[in-house]
C-alpha cells in the first residue's frame, strides 16, 4: 500500500493556495510516498487550469519522486449535483467534467467524487428528498462516467457525510448499476463511523470495487464533526480494517485526509500511518 497525504492537509490546502511544488516537498520530507492533489473552482489547481499548467505540474511530480495518482474534487459541497435547482445540477456536472479532464492532464488514475447531498452537517441549509437525490445522483454519475471513459480516469465515488448510502449494499448496487470499469468506490475508513457502521464489514461487502482509500479516525462518543481525530486516537478497528483490505488484495494509495491543518499534523500522521500499515 502507498502511504499518502491529502493536499487539503497542508497549510492553506483547503483554500487551494498552497504551492504544489511546496506540497510535494513537504509530503516527501514528512515521510509520505504519495500526495493526493485537490481541485476547486479557484486556487493553484482549478477547473479552469490550463493543459499546459497541468503538464507543468506533472513534470514537477515526476521530478519530485512523490507518487500522485489521485485528484480529490470537493466541488459538490458548493455546487450540489442533486440540488432541487436544475441550473445548479447542470453547473455541477459541467465543473466535474472539467475536473475529470484536468485529472487526465495531470495523469491521475482516479478522481474522488462526492455524488450529491441529501442532508449534511457540512451544508446544514441543504435538504433534498432522498428518492429525488438518488435519481439525480444516478443521472449525474452516468453523464460523468461518459467523460471518465473518454479521458481514462476512474470516477471514485466516496462514502461521506452527505446523507446518501447509509448501507454498503445500497452503495454497492449504485456503483454496479453503471456497468462501467470507471465507476469505482473511494472508501473513507473514518467516515463510516459517524453512521454507526463497521469499516471492515463495508470493505468485505464492497470488495474489489474499492479502488482508493482515505484514512481518518473518529471518536464515536463525540458523534459529530468534532469527532474526527488523530489516527490511532479514535475508534477505528485498525487491525481488522487492514486485514480486510489485505483480504481483497488492496495495494494502492492509503491517503490520510487530516483536516484542519496544524503545525504537527503531517508528522504525527506519518508516524501513525507507519504503525497502521505494519499491522
Amino acid at each position: 500500500m502507498i502511504k499518502s497525504i491529502s493536499y487539503w492537509s497542508m497549510k492553506d490546502g483547503l483554500a487551494g493556495t498552497h504551492p504544489i511544488a511546496d506540497a510535494l516537498r513537504t509530503a516527501k520530507d514528512a515521510g509520505y510516498q504519495g500526495l493526493e492533489l485537490c481541485i476547486g473552482t479557484d486556487g493553484v489547481l482549478s477547473t479552469s487550469t490550463s493543459q499546459a499548467d497541468c503538464q507543468k505540474y506533472r513534470k514537477m511530480i515526476d521530478e519530485s519522486g512523490v507518487k500522485v495518482e489521485t485528484l480529490a474534487a470537493g466541488l459538490t459541497w458548493g455546487v450540489n449535483p442533486t440540488s432541487d435547482d436544475p441550473a445548479t445540477r447542470r453547473r455541477s456536472i459541467d465543473i466535474h467534467k472539467a475536473a475529470l479532464q484536468r485529472a487526465a492532464w495531470l495523469e491521475c488514475q482516479t478522481m474522488l467524487y462526492v455524488p450529491g447531498i441529501v442532508k449534511s452537517p457540512i451544508t446544514p441549509d441543504v435538504i433534498i428528498r432522498y428518492d429525488r437525490a438518488l435519481e439525480r445522483a444516478r443521472e449525474a454519475a452516468k453523464e460523468l462516467l461518459d467523460t471518465a471513459e473518454k479521458v481514462n480516469v476512474e470516477l471514485g465515488i466516496e462514502n461521506v457525510w452527505n446523507g446518501l448510502f447509509y448501507s454498503p449494499l445500497e452503495f454497492r448496487d449504485f456503483v454496479d448499476s453503471f456497468k462501467s470499469t470507471k465507476a469505482v468506490i473511494y472508501f473513507d475508513i473514518g467516515n463510516g463511523l459517524g453512521y454507526h457502521q463497521h469499516a471492515p464489514h463495508w470493505i468485505e461487502l464492497l470488495g474489489k470495487r474499492i479502488k482508493r482509500i482515505h484514512v481518518k479516525d473518529y471518536k464515536n462518543a463525540i458523534g459529530n464533526l468534532n469527532g474526527f481525530c488523530d489516527l490511532l486516537a479514535g475508534d477505528v478497528p485498525w487491525q481488522q480494517t487492514i486485514a480486510a483490505l489485505r483480504a481483497i488484495g488492496y495495494d494502492r494509495t492509503m491517503t490520510a485526509e487530516m483536516i484542519p491543518w496544524d503545525p504537527g499534523v503531517l508528522q504525527r500522521t506519518s508516524v501513525a500511518m507507519d504503525r497502521i500499515l505494519a499491522l
